[in-house]
Formats: C-alpha cells, sequence, structure tokens
C-alpha cells in the first residue's frame, strides 16, 4: 500500500506528551506499507480491532489503544490517506467517517 502523508505522524509523534506514539506509528507504517490489502477483511485479518466506520474509513487502535488512527482507504490504487491521529479524547470531537 502507498501510504499518504507520514508527516502527519511524524508531527504527532514529535509532540513532547506523544513521544511515546513514535515507535507504534511507525510499526503501524511499516506493516501498512507492506501490506496488499484489496477489501477491508483483508485489513481485519490482521487488525482484529481495526473499526470500519463508513465512507471507506478505517480506524486503528495504536500503542495498546492510548491513541487513534483515522485513514480514508482507496482499495483499487492501493492508497492509504492519514485522515487523524490523536487521543481518545481528541478522536472524540471528530466525525470518523467524515474528516
Amino acid at each position: 500500500m502507498r501510504v499518504l502523508s507520514k508527516i502527519t505522524l511524524k508531527e504527532f509523534w514529535q509532540q513532547p506528551n506523544y513521544s511515546d506514539s513514535e515507535q507504534p506509528l511507525k510499526a503501524w507504517h511499516d506493516e501498512c506499507k507492506n501490506a496488499d490489502w484489496k477489501t477491508p477483511q483483508d485489513i481485519k485479518s490482521l487488525y482484529r480491532n481495526a473499526s470500519f466506520v463508513g465512507n471507506n474509513r478505517v480506524v486503528f487502535n495504536i500503542h495498546g489503544n492510548k491513541y487513534r488512527l483515522i485513514t480514508a482507504i482507496n482499495y483499487k490504487f492501493s492508497m492509504v490517506y492519514i485522515r487523524f491521529v490523536g487521543t481518545h479524547a481528541d478522536y472524540d470531537k471528530v466525525d470518523a467517517a467524515t474528516i
């Protein structure tokens, strides 16, 4: 998969309060980059706790569910768009299906 944009992840983990997210986000990025997801089931087989919220949005739990990562996935073109990364409190303030 092609992941756009890693800079969003990097900007998040470079914040002093979220530096513990760096390794889990890098691990997720590497797994995603090497994946070949054609359907939501392909994701579910690797990430059992991933949530599918509509509009091709997938929510991943990061770092033991401490953080949330929202992506938009285009299966046809093997593209994963980073739409949001943040804490649960931040996640509660957004609409995962439209962000």
